[in-house]
């Protein structure tokens, strides 16, 4: 809060004192507001801190919230620099979607798990730090948040311990409800029944088409010149066909013809890619290394068959493969796949059966768990990956 308020006041100054104005009152009145907007934002958010929504609930109240004080100021006739003010706005919506994504990952709520038959194996898929508490521990609610297990504590056996924990404003949840602290789901336990989308979910899913094609368009004249240099260069050291088509396992089941610059031997594409891999053509491991292989994709998300983020699309061999094994690996195929998602930013590439079975326990937090914020983090993560070289790749 206070670097927000300290940020915005020198931006707006600084406007001030380039205009040669002297209206040294009006500019102490805007800065105190301007302090006002950014203690009330970092009190709502705080306020608010239990929403699933950390970048989205900061940057909606800090944009109410500094056009509310601006139009205040305006009818108070206070003379103001309206340019002043659109420069210090940034500054307000950064820090404080920045501070309430790190205020949440940083939280520490004191959470229990409620014994039941099971309890142990479910604490060892959420956090060895969990403690599994029994009926003589309720009597010390010494904790913030108690897991329960929904078939087992649901009954009137329980009811009047669960209620008590309420009037004591500790929040009850079922286990299932930790998995946004380990960002993934259990696979045995994942139903469609879990798929109960609020409308902001609904909302932006049907706008997700619309940022698709959008940000296609809008990196055109960038992505167009690389892809264009990019495949000369194959087609100057290799002589062989510079675009790689597989057919890859797309929404609702269908099939779809998925591009990328080919960035190995010709007939030597099968098989996961290892360090040091001899099979790369010389100067694309630069491609693949700044994912410039995947550009040509550009054109699956056009055409409606892939989104920006989604689960990875995988080939029909291995798609098949997995579908018959795991029951559940076709829920993948509920979201349109994606040039990244949270399997491959949370986990990376898969090699064998079991880093796949790891991937769709992901895969599924993100289709249950679908929203701006988790699309964002995403992105972060893969720009971070992309430029830093850390995180999974």
């Amino acid at each position: 809060m206070l670097l927000a308020a300290l940020g915005q006041s020198s931006v707006y100054a600084a406007f001030i004192i380039a205009a040669n104005r002297s209206d040294w009152t009006n500019l102490a009145f805007v800065c105190a507001a301007l302090a006002i907007v950014s203690i009330t934002v970092g009190s709502l958010v705080i306020a608010l801190r239990r929403n699933q929504f950390p970048l989205s609930t900061a940057l909606v109240i800090s944009v109410i919230t500094f056009n509310f004080a601006v139009a205040v100021l305006s009818a108070l006739r206070i003379l103001l620099s309206y340019t002043g003010l659109a420069t210090s706005a940034p500054i307000l919506i950064a820090v404080m979607v920045h501070a309430n994504i790190k205020f949440h990952r940083g939280r520490r709520d004191r959470v229990r798990l409620l014994d039941f038959r099971g309890a142990d194996v479910v604490k060892a898929q959420l956090s060895k730090d969990i403690r599994i508490v029994t009926l003589d521990d309720l009597e010390v609610a010494n904790f913030d948040r108690i897991l329960i297990d929904s078939d087992s504590h649901h009954s009137a056996e329980w009811s009047r311990f669960l209620n008590r924990l309420y009037m004591l404003g500790i929040e009850v949840s079922p286990w299932m409800h930790m998995e946004s602290s380990v960002g993934r789901v259990d696979i045995d336990s994942f139903d469609l029944t879990h798929l109960a989308y609020s409308p902001s979910q609904v909302y932006y899913s049907q706008a997700k088409r619309v940022i698709d094609v959008t940000a296609v368009l809008v990196l055109a004249p960038i992505a167009i010149p690389i892809g264009l240099l990019a495949w000369l260069y194959i087609r100057a050291i290799d002589g062989g066909p510079s675009i790689f088509v597989q057919d890859r396992r797309g929404h609702g089941g269908s099939t779809f013809r998925m591009y990328k610059f080919r960035t190995m031997q010709v007939n030597s594409e099968a098989g996961a890619t290892q360090s040091g891999d001899h099979r790369i053509l010389p100067g694309c491991r630069f491609l693949r290394l700044f994912r410039i292989d995947e550009v040509p994709q550009l054109v699956n998300i056009l055409r409606g068959e892939m989104s920006w983020i989604g689960p990875r699309p995988v080939s029909m061999s291995i798609a098949e493969a997995l579908e018959d094994s795991i029951p559940q690996y076709i829920n993948r195929q509920l979201v349109l796949p994606g040039l990244t998602g949270w399997a491959q930013v949370s986990h990376g590439y898969a090699s064998n059966h079991d880093e796949e079975i790891q991937k769709l326990s992901y895969d599924l937090y993100y289709i249950k768990h679908m929203s701006f914020d988790l699309d964002a983090v995403i992105l972060f993560k893969t720009v971070n990956t992309l430029l830093f070289r850390t995180g999974a790749k």
